[in-house]
């Protein structure tokens, strides 16, 4: 029933729809959508950790190879986040506007480009699957691994564009109920393909693409059934390479997040590598852990940015200022608390990963608690970025998206463990977050001015 009364509730016409996001107050609205959204991300967290988790079991070695396999499927994420953000930053605007069509136009450019693009992906990384897998710091035990993961990018790409399409349109609990269903399923099928039927790394992978094939079909049939606001079908596609432009360019700030993601991720295990099995295996569990932490976050930041989009598409810029730092506030309440209890209870996270593997508990540990310090700091740069992003300032918002894990972490993951040895390579997050807060402050300021400005203007 619970599933039957959210449908019911998102089912509104385009303008109440529209009502709802220009003149809902704005902590509730907000609540209302990033709610779905946080359970999205914290299952997919989940089930990522679950991944961990699982293959951890099989030994040391093998929790280092989920890090590494985890690049590859950051670059079926940063291909559809990127279209899908791209495509959504439109979206909420033109809804806001009340046009549709180009609402429409936009959606279905970014899916059929998503298919088209998760199948190259596919059928290259086939193809070259040994370079690859070397490029990305694997042993050849991983390559059956990587060979399942490389035959759902199409599927993958493409939810990750319906579910941002969704989540545009202030749709998150339609996406939410993709995500979820597929999640749980991902959980539920790891032990059985891994041990049951003794699959081991290759079943973590088979069980992966089977859950995305089941929230791809989910997510699917709300745009065949009508449920959506954008229509996704082969008429609506622009002929204009201005529009497919335009979704790259906006959705530009998520490529180089997602991209440097898995950059970062191999340059990480590359560093820690210099330090042993253990230490490839603690940061990737830390950095499996911080990716549940911080989706509570980028979560919230999700529900925020549709309501971003529709109010300065409409014009109803004071209402963009009260959504930013409702957001702010929000994320700090939240933030707060997944740092207590990530610092208190660092060594007992990290041995439900490898309890018997002392060096692994302390070597994660001590990382944990360096990234917990700069949780803090999340929730500011978070949100400045996803506004910048929704309100179609895409170079700003690619800066901003670049310094966590590139601009920054790039450079400090060769000095600092030079300087410092594994402690370097343990605090080189929590610096990198430190700079990136720094670098966002002056970016926040000058949009908020320029909104005030904006809203003189209209009045």
């Amino acid at each position: 029933m619970g599933c039957f009364n959210i449908f019911a509730a998102a089912s509104q016409s385009r303008d109440e729809q529209l009502k709802r996001m220009t003149e809902a107050p704005i902590g509730p609205l907000i609540i209302s959508l990033a709610i779905p959204t946080i359970l999205s991300m914290l299952t997919t967290a989940l089930y990522n950790t679950a991944d961990t988790y699982f293959v951890s079991q099989l030994g040391t070695s093998a929790s280092g190879a989920v890090g590494v396999v985890f690049c590859l499927m950051a670059i079926f994420q940063a291909t559809g986040f990127t279209l899908g953000m791209g495509a959504g930053s439109v979206i909420s605007r033109r809804l806001g506007g009340g046009d549709a069509a180009s609402a429409s136009a936009y959606g279905s450019a970014s899916f059929f480009s998503a298919l088209t693009l998760g199948t190259c992906i596919c059928v290259l990384g086939q193809i070259f699957i040994d370079p690859l897998m070397v490029l990305l710091g694997s042993t050849p035990t991983i390559l059956p691994y990587a060979r399942w993961i490389l035959l759902g990018a199409p599927v993958m790409c493409c939810c990750f564009v319906m579910n941002n399409i969704l989540r545009a349109e202030g749709h998150s609990a339609f996406a939410m109920c993709g995500l979820v269903t597929g999640g749980l399923l991902n959980i539920v099928l790891d032990p059985i393909f891994i041990f049951t039927f003794g699959l081991g790394i290759s079943g973590a992978a088979a069980a992966t693409l089977l859950s995305q094939c089941v929230s791809f079909t989910i997510l699917a049939s709300f745009f065949l059934r009508g449920k959506s606001m954008v229509g996704i079908s082969v008429k609506n596609l622009p002929r204009r390479a201005a529009t497919y432009c335009e979704i790259v360019r906006l959705g530009f700030p998520s490529l180089s997040r997602q991209g440097l993601a898995s950059i970062s991720t191999a340059a990480l295990n590359a560093s820690a590598g210099a330090y042993g099995d253990a230490a490839v295996a603690a940061m990737s569990i830390v950095g499996r852990i911080f990716m549940f932490i911080l989706s509570v976050m980028i979560g919230l930041g999700q529900g925020f940015t549709p309501v971003v989009g529709f109010n300065y598409g409409s014009r109803r810029y004071s209402r963009v200022r009260e959504a930013f730092w409702f957001t702010v506030k929000a994320g700090m309440a939240l933030m707060t608390a997944l740092t207590l209890a990530g610092w208190i209870f660092a060594p007992e996270i990290i041995a439900l990963f490898r309890a018997d593997d002392a060096e692994v508990i302390a070597i994660g540990t001590r990382a944990m608690r360096f990234q917990c310090a700069a949780l803090l700091l999340q929730p500011l740069f978070v949100a400045t970025n996803m506004m910048h992003q929704a309100s179609g300032f895409a170079w700003r918002a690619t800066f901003l998206a670049c310094t966590r894990q590139g601009i920054y972490f790039l450079p400090l993951i060769i000095v600092l463990p030079r300087m410092f040895g594994m402690t370097g390579v343990e605090i080189t997050q929590t610096v990198s977050d430190a700079f990136s807060f720094a670098t966002s402050l002056p970016f926040l300021y000058y949009f908020l001015r320029r909104l005030k400005d904006q809203e003189r203007f209209v009045r």
